[in-house]
């Protein structure tokens, strides 16, 4: 037993270092565990010893080693089991899928962190591949380096973002070092005669508007073979030579009309973050994209409905080069009710009020680095996208739902601590000293802090409690007399069952002896409110980025720790 329970532990440390860039948190496996095992409860004690120990080795190791392990020693716990649809719940089965064959993909554009809306198809790419035993693959579609420039730093903020959301991702692919393999394919195409070199500049979207064409399309292979050598040798400027695929000059819809392939971008004028002015030529995403997907041995596409056009346009490609499609899904959209999604919105806002906003992470914005700051667990938003599914209509998850999930998972695991914001002063009239012993989560009763108050010692209170009875139970401690005038409390008892008795309500209080300041910060839309207020001292216990509850207030991630007159603690307000 002792033997498959450190095996256990050692497993959820090294998922959980690899979550977090190599480090392992105690309190992260811990929780883990006694979820998955509420029956060892009882012993959460002398197992915290026993994980402190299996996560200071695991985090030790090198983040590839930590990797290795838990693919090759422990890779159910990268398994999600397959739920049948008919069993309720569970995502539905893939059409055209083959067990250890299906190979998903998620493919951002780094020219900015990823919202919510983005991780959806990450999530579900993420879970349909463990749920086949296939193979998942991150690419990044950098190849726009004027209109959607890459931020060089989002590359790593992505997958830190996926990583946290528990997305195993098998291969990796930055598309602007892949140049090459692009110009091979438009080559071949051009040989085929499925692409050409437009010379005609702007006057060629009259043309196809109108159903025609620019006549170079009718050139033979070889003169647009030279072309494009001439484009890759920069003796074309941007706007004045596209490579073209040939589709229908009158199809219906004008956008896929010989939609542009490659086009010369100025890099130095503007230099792409990875290859600098390394090329000129550059492929568009819905090129870039079909050579991938068919290289890379995708099988199943799963992404916005606002890519079925593009899915045409594809098409083409693999038409001409005799390529096996791969089974396309669409979705709808999905929005975050009362936050703000939008990539470029956000970087404007960012740009605009450096001094109103906190960054990409900000906790009002819908970026997962925004929700995690704010105390969404990884598993809410899994949770919440897998419930919404691949449904091809648009959803819109309300924040009240999101919340409402979150609590759930947070409840169990999150601390509770006495806090108190609008608070009056009271001393405390008691001939000996009181000695609290006070849970820190009402499931797990054996882990205790001690309070002691003594006579003469001051406390703080709510004024709203003070204000509302004349009888009440401080929190683990005794029942008191409010006296008003006097701001005193005066000691009746300390038997719980004067209190039962009595109806007494229970409430949290601050010794002044050791309180901790806090600034509570609140987001409501696109403000953010500050409340102070005063913890008690189990506060300082705890470190940036763990999730606490406070007492009759709500819950709260810890965001910084600073010092100002004292040690002040800055947590951000999760929900209630």
């Amino acid at each position: 037993m002792q033997e498959e329970l450190v095996k256990l532990i050692r497993g959820y440390a090294l998922k959980d270092a690899v979550l977090h860039d190599g480090k392992a948190k105690v309190g992260s496996v811990m929780s883990k565990l006694l979820a998955d095992r509420p029956e060892l409860k009882s012993r959460a004690r002398e197992i915290a010893r026993i994980a402190a120990k299996i996560v200071e080795d695991v985090n030790k190791l090198a983040l590839a080693e930590q990797k290795r392990i838990l693919e090759e020693e422990y890779s159910w716990l990268l398994q999600t089991p397959r739920k049948k649809t008919e069993e309720g719940g569970g995502l539905p089965p893939l059409p055209n899928a083959v067990e250890g064959k299906v190979v998903t993909r998620f493919a951002p554009n780094p020219d900015f962190v990823i919202h919510l809306g983005n991780a959806r198809p990450a999530i579900l790419s993420d879970e349909y591949a463990k749920m086949y035993k296939g193979r998942m693959i991150l690419r990044f579609e950098d190849t726009d380096p004027r209109t959607k420039k890459p931020m060089k730093e989002a590359y790593d903020l992505i997958k830190e973002d996926l990583r946290w959301l528990g997305v195993v991702w098998h291969e990796e692919y930055i598309q602007s070092l892949r140049m090459e393999v692009y110009y091979n394919i438009i080559k071949e195409m051009i040989k085929r005669g499925c692409a050409y070199i437009d010379l005609c500049k702007e006057s060629s979207r009259e043309l196809l508007r109108k159903g025609e064409y620019c006549q170079t399309r009718d050139n033979p292979p070889e003169w647009h073979l030279e072309q494009f050598e001439k484009m890759l040798n920069r003796e074309y400027y941007e706007g004045e030579a596209v490579v073209r695929i040939k589709t229908d000059p009158k199809h219906p819809n004008p956008s896929i009309r010989d939609w542009v392939a490659l086009r010369i971008i100025d890099t130095e004028k503007y230099p792409h973050p990875i290859v600098g002015s390394k090329y000129w030529v550059w492929p568009t995403y819905n090129f870039a994209v079909s050579v991938d997907d068919h290289l890379m041995g995708v099988t199943h596409i799963l992404r916005g409905k606002e890519h079925q056009v593009n899915t045409e346009k594809q098409l083409y490609v693999y038409k001409c080069m005799g390529w096996e499609p791969p089974t396309f899904i669409h979705f709808g959209r999905l929005k975050l009710e009362g936050f703000i999604m939008s990539k470029s919105y956000i970087r404007r806002l960012i740009e605009e009020n450096p001094d109103k906003f906190l960054g990409f992470d900000d906790p009002r914005f819908g970026t997962i680095a925004g929700l995690r700051r704010r105390g969404i667990l990884p598993e809410a938003i899994r949770e919440i996208i897998l419930t919404v599914g691949i449904k091809p209509g648009d959803a819109k998850i309300s924040w009240k739902n999101l919340a409402a999930t979150n609590r759930k998972l947070l409840d169990p695991i999150a601390d509770r601590i006495m806090y108190v914001e609008d608070y009056i002063k009271m001393t405390v009239k008691s001939p000996t000293c009181l000695h609290g012993r006070i849970p820190y989560h009402p499931d797990r009763p054996e882990r205790v802090r001690k309070i002691m108050v003594c006579g003469g010692d001051n406390v703080f209170l709510q004024k709203a409690d003070i204000e509302k009875y004349d009888e009440l139970r401080l929190l683990g401690l005794g029942n008191f007399r409010v006296n008003r005038e006097k701001n005193e409390l005066e000691l009746i008892s300390t038997e719980l069952e004067y209190a039962r008795s009595r109806k007494l309500p229970i409430v949290q209080f601050v010794p002044e002896r050791g309180a901790v300041n806090v600034k509570v910060l609140i987001p409501e839309g696109l403000e953010l409110k500050v409340k102070e207020g005063l913890a008690e001292p189990a506060l300082l216990e705890y470190s940036v980025d763990d999730r606490l509850q406070f007492m009759r207030y709500g819950f709260v991630r810890i965001d910084k720790i600073g010092e100002k007159n004292g040690k002040i603690y800055n947590v951000i307000y999760t929900h209630s």
